[in-house]
């Protein structure tokens, strides 16, 4: 049986170093254009005056302790922490009194998720707009 084999010339083309090449270039035209002139690719926002952190706030401020208790701003006191039972009706007369719907809340940073969604859904079951107050 005679075996015939194809002895047709077939052309390639190597594109192994194409996508390499494209890929230099594309870095390098990325990199002057952004050399040029900064604001080309992403238009940075710029402040139209000075915001400042209010040194009193208005809000009543309910701070969580370390240890997952409560403490009502104004008025409240570290050394008497409460629980969350006893932070509700005063809370709600603090935000009563202030006369905004709006509830502050700050948390030690070993503070539980619990005690920081149990505030949160103290505004939320009351209306409020919770303020989460955080350290810079």
């Amino acid at each position: 049986m005679a075996i015939k084999r194809n002895r047709r010339f077939h052309a390639e083309i190597a594109t192994s170093a194409l996508s390499d090449i494209m890929f230099f270039l594309l870095l390098f035209f990325l990199i002057i254009s952004t050399l040029a002139s900064p604001n080309v690719i992403v238009p940075l926002p710029e402040a139209k005056e000075d915001v400042k952190p209010i040194a009193d706030p208005v809000e009543p401020t309910v701070v969580i302790t370390e240890n997952n208790q409560y403490v009502l701003m104004p008025g409240g006191s570290l050394d008497k922490p409460l629980t969350f039972e006893q932070i509700k009706p005063l809370a709600a007369a603090e935000v009563e009194k202030s006369g905004k719907p709006k509830l502050r809340i700050a948390g030690h940073k070993k503070a539980s998720y619990e005690a920081v969604f149990n505030i949160l859904s103290l505004a939320q079951a009351n209306g409020w707009d919770p303020i989460l107050a955080y350290d810079k």
